[in-house]
């Protein structure tokens, strides 16, 4: 269900343009107001979940996630929408990490890849579905019903989760708050000034007072960090060359794949004249490969090792980018766009499956809850950074005046998203070849069960 948001809503942007009559800033924030708000508290959820219960915490996001889409589904004003999409971001920050959590500890240690990659299929498959099933509710019916299709879901899988799944807590119960807040603040002012720059351009001061204030907190963040008796960022983690590099990879993929989808959905539509449902069919197989692959991966990362994996994934999914720059015309015949997307999809399958499980590999068991928040953390914010950048830089060389504007700014966008894919290739070139085999020692005294300021 938090999956399926992803990318279901991306499809139903044209017609949320049109409807609410919302700019190229407004429609960032449909999906950075989720995206930003899911990032930041994937920080606390796990922490949260192990002092109260993770059953139980996973169940209060499961419900804030449906009460959300309900309010989202009955916008009527783009402010009302971003509002909603906030709130469905903060249910699903604790749906991801604890989602993870609860697989991870409901199964052994031998099928543990295994259980992890099936999630990650199930994420897929959500992701696979959403550009169609999106095309088809907004051509069929209006695109409120992208998210009134989230209640049934919710309200189905409350009662199940509070009777099927077994109640656990963790070592990780005390709450940095001063660390959650400035990391937040951080965050914002970033994300803030590169949107507002698309509209104000870079030398007006409230551009330039945000990204300011923005690095000025996250400075502030990392310098807290380091003394914070239970840091919601933990150094101990981030001085681990495979974990630190590992989420690398997740923030850089991330940001240039959703970067690059929320233009291509868009460009599918505006320029190339396919109807909702259309643009969803011709997407799926980019979006269904790792259906076929996240399996596979799950299966031969042992065989083949997960560090060659992921380098063959990312390297796939950079060129694929690369392929689409070079052939988007306000013409193309989607023959010509429909091998990248098979190479993409095969490549973000990979990724899928195996991100997830090559950080946690360089975590203790107990260091699991927080290192699977972090990881998903940086995902999140990977997307919130991708789509405010390559917007940007679309915003800059292009435009929605004409196919040829919007051409001209989607493939300078493509070769953006490329080289932040190509860099993650990098990245996961530098990452050890394999865990230490023990894993990890538990750091420090046993935390103790409370909130601190």
């Amino acid at each position: 269900m938090a999956s399926l948001d992803n990318l279901i809503v991306t499809t139903a942007l044209p017609t949320i343009r049109r409807d609410l009559h919302a700019s190229l800033e407004s429609l960032e924030w449909t999906v950075n107001a989720y995206t930003l708000s899911f990032a930041i508290l994937l920080l606390g959820a796990a922490i949260l979940g192990d002092r109260f219960g993770r059953r139980t915490v996973f169940a209060a996001g499961v419900a804030l996630f449906t009460v959300a889409s309900a309010a989202a589904a009955l916008s009527g004003s783009a402010g009302m929408l971003v509002a909603a999409r906030v709130l469905q971001g903060v249910g699903g920050s604790v749906i991801f990490p604890l989602s993870l959590t609860l697989v991870v500890t409901a199964v052994g240690e031998r099928r543990r890849g295994i259980a992890i990659a099936g999630l990650s299929g199930m994420s897929g498959l959500a992701i696979a579905l959403g550009p169609w099933v999106g095309g088809m509710i907004v051509q069929l019916g209006d695109w409120h019903w992208v998210f009134w299709l989230n209640v049934p879901i919710g309200v189905l899988l409350l009662p199940l989760a509070l009777a099927r799944l077994a109640e656990s807590h963790g070592p990780y119960a005390r709450l940095d708050v001063r660390g959650t807040l400035l990391v937040t603040g951080g965050l914002l002012g970033v994300v803030y000034g590169l949107v507002r720059s698309s509209a104000l351009g870079w030398g007006d001061p409230q551009v330039v007072g945000s990204l300011t204030a923005g690095a000025v907190l996250l400075a502030a963040t990392a310098a807290w960090e380091r003394r914070a008796p239970h840091p919601v960022l933990p150094p101990h983690l981030f001085r681990r060359r495979g974990f630190t590099l590992s989420n690398a990879v997740a923030l850089l993929v991330q940001g240039g794949m959703f970067g690059a989808v929320f233009l291509l959905t868009q460009y599918l539509q505006n320029v190339l004249a396919y109807s909702p449902v259309q643009a969803g069919l011709r997407t799926l197989p980019w979006t269904a490969m790792p259906l076929l692959v996240a399996p596979l991966a799950g299966v031969f990362g042992e065989r083949l090792g997960v560090r060659r994996l992921m380098i063959t994934g990312c390297a796939l999914q950079a060129a694929s980018l690369g392929w689409l720059a070079v052939v988007a015309e306000p013409g193309v015949s989607y023959l010509l766009l429909l091998p990248a997307m098979v190479v993409a999809g095969a490549g973000m399958g990979l990724f899928f499956a195996l991100s997830a499980r090559q950080t946690l590999d360089f975590a203790s068991p107990s260091e699991e809850g927080l290192a699977s928040g972090v990881n998903n953390a940086l995902r999140q914010v990977g997307v919130v950074l991708g789509v405010a950048v390559l917007a940007e830089v679309f915003a800059v060389r292009g435009g929605y005046a004409t196919a040829a504007s919007f051409t001209s700014g989607l493939r300078a966008a493509l070769w953006g998203g490329a080289s932040m894919v190509a860099a993650a290739t990098l990245c996961a070139a530098l990452v050890p070849s394999a865990p230490p085999r023990e894993r990890p020692a538990e750091p420090g005294p046993a935390p103790v069960r409370e909130v601190s300021a």
